[in-house]
């Protein structure tokens, strides 16, 4: 058995070990963080699936580029603001490649799925229809303003400025209570 005691290799080996239990602890640290924002991450994919995509394929899409992008987390934004961003860019992307974009209609799934009486079922599953009616970056807006985060986060997942983010939701809202009368 050949064994080199040499101080360069016992460094060499404590380094690997180093390397392994940071490894491991920071895909401790993500399935954690997967696990307590699966519930948001479903909520963005039902926003984007189209009867041409399944939800867990989307889910799976938007968990790939968590795991892709998680060593290059700074921590510089909230978790949460960091997930958001990445899984609407990856639904919005996911949807840009299906060149037929139908329109969406599971997001009254997610009314189906609130233990609410039937008026307010229906109030929601008319929501769900109006909002899948919107531009891709209004869903995007109305969908994290519904999720009851503040304009600076909205601001910082979108990439738009506190101003915009405020004019692009009274805009929405307007266009929804538009549409609401129509109905």
């Amino acid at each position: 058995m050949n064994c080199d005691l040499s101080p360069h290799n016992a460094t060499n080996s404590a380094k690997q070990l180093e390397r392994s239990k940071k490894m491991e602890n920071a895909e401790q640290e993500f399935v954690s963080v997967v696990r307590e924002y699966e519930r948001v991450i479903y909520k963005v994919c039902y926003l984007y699936t189209t009867p041409n995509a399944t939800l867990n394929d989307l889910y799976q899409e938007v968990v790939l580029n968590l795991w892709k992008a998680f060593p290059k987390f700074r921590r510089e934004c909230k978790i949460s603001t960091w997930i958001y961003r990445i899984a609407l860019n990856t639904c919005i992307s996911f949807i840009r490649k299906e060149k037929n974009i139908p329109e969406i209609v599971t997001l009254t799934q997610e009314a189906d799925r609130t233990e609410e009486t039937d008026e307010t079922q229906a109030m929601l599953r008319q929501l769900y229809r109006m909002i899948n009616r919107l531009g891709q970056l209004e869903k995007s807006i109305i969908l994290l303003y519904l999720e009851e985060k503040s304009y600076e986060e909205i601001a910082e997942i979108t990439g738009l400025t506190l101003t915009n983010v405020a004019t692009k939701l009274s805009r929405i809202k307007d266009k929804l209570k538009k549409m609401n009368k129509e109905e």
